[in-house]
């Protein structure tokens, strides 16, 4: 995790990536994939999916070191993830991202409002994550933290 810890930090510090505490990392930690460099394990990417409801998960955290940008090792961990999510079940997929054009070219398109029936809608409503009341566009968090797009894909 402190792999991840220097990545997250490389974005929080320019208000790309929200900041997250330690413990938050360690407690999801098991959503996490990381991308290894072949010639020493070092992590130079990571992403995680946060599942959110049965057919709903959110792409989260999705960082790469900044010397390997444009290398493909963000769409390597992307393509990871959304075969996860594949796997799992899950037929939607939510992103907040300043990266617009890199979703795009998976697929997503920017959403205004969630795409969830109401059931699901009050049932998410319990919830404490502030990714989750991003999604549901809550007052709370308008303009959301960062000010970046909310994007879905339907698998």
């Amino acid at each position: 995790m402190p792999s991840v810890r220097r990545l997250v930090d490389t974005y929080a510090q320019n208000r790309i990536l929200l900041d997250k505490a330690n413990v938050t990392l360690y407690e999801d930690i098991q959503e996490f994939w990381v991308a290894e460099r072949d010639e020493d394990a070092a992590v130079i990417g990571c992403g995680a999916l946060h599942v959110m409801w049965e057919d709903l998960a959110e792409v989260r955290t999705l960082a790469v070191d900044p010397s390997f940008k444009g290398a493909g090792v963000g769409h390597q961990v992307l393509g990871k993830l959304l075969q996860t999510a594949r796997w799992l079940g899950v037929r939607k997929v939510f992103c907040l991202t300043f990266e617009v054009d890199f979703f795009m070219k998976h697929g997503f398109v920017e959403i205004g409002e969630a795409p969830v029936d109401t059931d699901v809608y009050s049932e998410l409503l319990r919830s404490y994550d502030e990714g989750v009341a991003e999604f549901l566009g809550l007052e709370r968090v308008k303009p959301n933290t960062l000010g970046n797009s909310r994007m879905l894909l339907h698998l």
